[in-house]
């Protein structure tokens, strides 16, 4: 039977993160740059200056609402994960350097994609019973494109569910206590007899920790993100521009190779990775993976801001994939270029590689920092996701089950931290791309709304 599953999912996993999944959502970003005027660029000082500016503006929210920058460090919560360490050295493996080079690509047109989406749900957003804000594309499917289509944002909110307890939760606490486990040993601090009762105590307390924090509400979420994401993207930029900066003598020769490699590949790997094509894939679609832009999640959480502006809100799903694919993603990947570890192009690679690259520069005890890294963007990824699966239980039912499900939820991380997660982690990932089916299409659809939203915005009171 699980033989079975396991084959079906490959095979729905495989078209789903294939050539038409990437079609797809590289065609509705280039679709919505050109209807916006590529806003992402035109607008780009405009939106880092609206952003860096309420970053720093001290405002309390109302009852049931995040802050602006509470609603984005929520959303890069989920986004900045460990795709950044383990899916960029993925990306560069088998794709080459110039892997990059189209992550970039899909990161430039990704900044639109999760403009407008974060866009839209504040503009159709509503209050739920408790006087909460809510919205993403369950409720500018419901709320733009009518009753007739109701059933997509339902299909959405079905796989929003599905996905949450795998992609969310029990591979991101396998992540802590595989990092975890890793620091210690490297140490000599336990032995391996005691691994499996250290990762039982961690799933305990982890699903206790995620517990307090969701069932304290989105204020509760907003005030432990708002710390916790400045926090472990900071430490994770300081490492790796020490390791960027030791070698800095290759930076050149790390960007001719990525610039190079995304047209001629075998010119850099030594003709392991034989065409451009596959290049462009692994970058594009790690990108994808990474920022989350066609997706739709993160706007989940925009749409709880404190905030009457749709389109100066959709400033900050700019930067976020600025922040999460631009800038920590590069990082990772000049870490792992710069330094020179080596590097078997073909072969599947994850974090270890990522790791080499820090401790070829630092020595082993760098990786006790790794370690608390790869914790908090784990730990942030579950917070960010548990809020995803509330709002989309929410929508196919009530708020009255969203409690119940925020404790379920929390008890899935001891399942985690104790079980092989092979085939639960493939088959959250194929839901997860089918996240972007209904959300792609109301895109599409809505399109005309984002524009006359753009317009109005800055006819009026964009200044």
């Amino acid at each position: 039977m699980l033989q079975t599953i396991e084959t079906i999912n490959s095979a729905v996993n495989n078209f789903i993160w294939g050539v038409p999944a990437m079609i797809c959502i590289i065609g509705v970003g280039l679709f919505l740059s050109i209807r916006t005027n590529f806003i992402q660029i035109r607008k780009f000082p405009y939106a880092i200056q609206t952003t860096i500016g309420r970053i720093f503006r001290k405002k309390e929210a109302s009852d049931g609402a995040m802050t602006p920058f509470q609603a984005v460090c929520t959303a890069l919560a989920a986004t900045v994960g460990t795709g950044n360490i383990a899916g960029v050295a993925g990306a560069i493996a088998i794709g080459g350097p110039g892997a990059i080079f189209w992550m970039w690509v899909s990161a430039a047109l990704g900044m639109c994609t999760k403009f407008c989406e974060v866009t839209l749900a504040v503009h159709f957003r509503e209050h739920n019973q408790k006087g909460e804000l809510i919205g993403g594309p369950m409720y500018y499917i419901k709320n733009g494109l009518g009753k007739n289509w109701q059933w997509l944002a339902v299909l959405f909110s079905a796989f929003g569910v599905l996905t949450v307890f795998g992609t969310g939760n029990a591979t991101q606490v396998n992540t802590i206590t595989t990092a975890i486990d890793s620091a210690l040993l490297s140490f000599n601090l336990i032995s391996e007899g005691f691994l499996a009762t250290l990762n039982l105590i961690l799933g305990v307390l982890i699903a206790f920790l995620v517990g307090l924090v969701l069932l304290g509400g989105v204020k509760r979420i907003g005030r432990v993100t708002e710390k916790l994401v400045p926090f472990m993207a900071l430490l994770y930029i300081i490492l790796a521009l020490g390791v960027i900066i030791l070698n800095f003598q290759n930076i050149p020769t790390v960007f001719y190779s990525i610039f190079y490699g995304a047209f001629n590949p075998t010119a850099i790997t030594g003709g392991v990775v034989g065409t451009f094509f596959m290049s462009m894939k692994k970058g594009v679609s790690r990108g994808i993976f990474s920022n989350e832009a066609g997706l739709g999640t993160g706007s989940i959480a925009h749409a709880c801001a404190d905030t009457q502006k749709p389109v100066k809100q959709g400033f900050f799903g700019i930067f976020e994939v600025f922040i999460d694919t631009i800038v920590i993603c590069t990082m990772t990947a000049l870490v792992i270029l710069c330094s020179g570890v080596p590097i078997t192009y073909g072969s599947a690679a994850g974090a270890e590689l990522t790791i080499a690259g820090f401790t070829s520069a630092y020595g082993n005890w760098v990786s006790i920092f790794t370690a608390i890294a790869m914790c908090c963007f784990a730990f942030s990824t579950i917070i960010g996701w548990g809020l995803y699966g509330a709002r989309c239980i929410e929508f196919l039912f009530s708020t009255k089950v969203t409690k119940p499900f925020m404790v379920v939820y929390s008890l899935v991380a001891i399942i985690g931290a104790t079980v092989e997660l092979g085939l639960v982690w493939s088959v959250a990932e194929t839901f997860n791309g089918l996240m972007a089916i209904p959300n792609l299409i109301a895109l599409f659809l809505l399109s005309g709304t984002i524009v006359t939203l753009v317009k109005e915005y800055f006819a009026g009171e964009g200044k």
